[in-house]
């Protein structure tokens, strides 16, 4: 359970988030929607910690971000362009940031980059890797490691109409695990096919 209790987020003069309350249960795709600059990249940054609110409560599974931890460990994340080595292949690259942690296998990781369609004895490096296939890359290292909540903005970006429909299955399997998903789409359609709840931002604030 991701639970939020009246946080906003000032920047300078600028108010970016303003007393938002909400719930994301596990289990389900939760839905984020509302135009550029509504306030959802900076919301799913507060939720992951990457910025703190300077009001109101984040807590993740009980413990509160900030104080209880400073990042949930048990979160997978795709927030804005995936950064990636470019020189390296795409296998060399899950390697690296698997070695930080070192929770899964190299078999483990292979087997995380044929589910979202890559193939990984490709030896082709990254910065020639098309827009499509960065995706898949980046969806891959953020489940690869079988965190129990994903953070997902606009995911799909840049995937072709069967990309698209074969990470959508991805997401309703990753979902029938017990997943807590918090995905940002322009897209409806993937919405309306994915989302057990929809919240829409408008100024910073959620209106629905």
């Amino acid at each position: 359970m991701i639970e939020l209790k009246n946080v906003s987020l000032k920047i300078k003069e600028t108010q970016i988030l303003k007393d938002i309350n909400a719930e994301f249960a596990d289990g389900q795709i939760h839905g984020i929607i509302g135009r550029n600059g509504s306030g959802k990249t900076m919301l799913m940054k507060c939720i992951s910690g990457f910025v703190r609110p300077t009001e109101g409560e984040i807590r993740v599974n009980d413990k509160l971000v900030g104080k209880d931890m400073d990042f949930p460990k048990e979160m997978g994340l795709i927030i804005e362009t995936p950064g990636f080595i470019p020189y390296y292949s795409g296998l060399k690259n899950l390697k690296q940031l698997a070695d930080l942690n070192k929770n899964i296998t190299v078999e483990q990781i292979k087997e995380c980059m044929e589910l979202v369609g890559l193939e990984p004895k490709l030896k082709r490096s990254v910065k020639k890797y098309s827009l499509g296939m960065r995706q898949r890359l980046g969806i891959a290292q953020a489940i690869m490691e079988n965190p129990s909540i994903l953070i997902l903005d606009e995911p799909f970006n840049g995937l072709d109409i069967d990309g698209v429909e074969q990470m959508r299955e991805v997401m309703l399997r990753l979902k029938a695990e017990g997943k807590n998903i918090i995905l940002a789409s322009h897209n409806k359609e993937d919405i309306e096919i994915l989302c057990d709840t929809v919240h829409e931002m408008k100024k910073g604030e959620i209106i629905i």
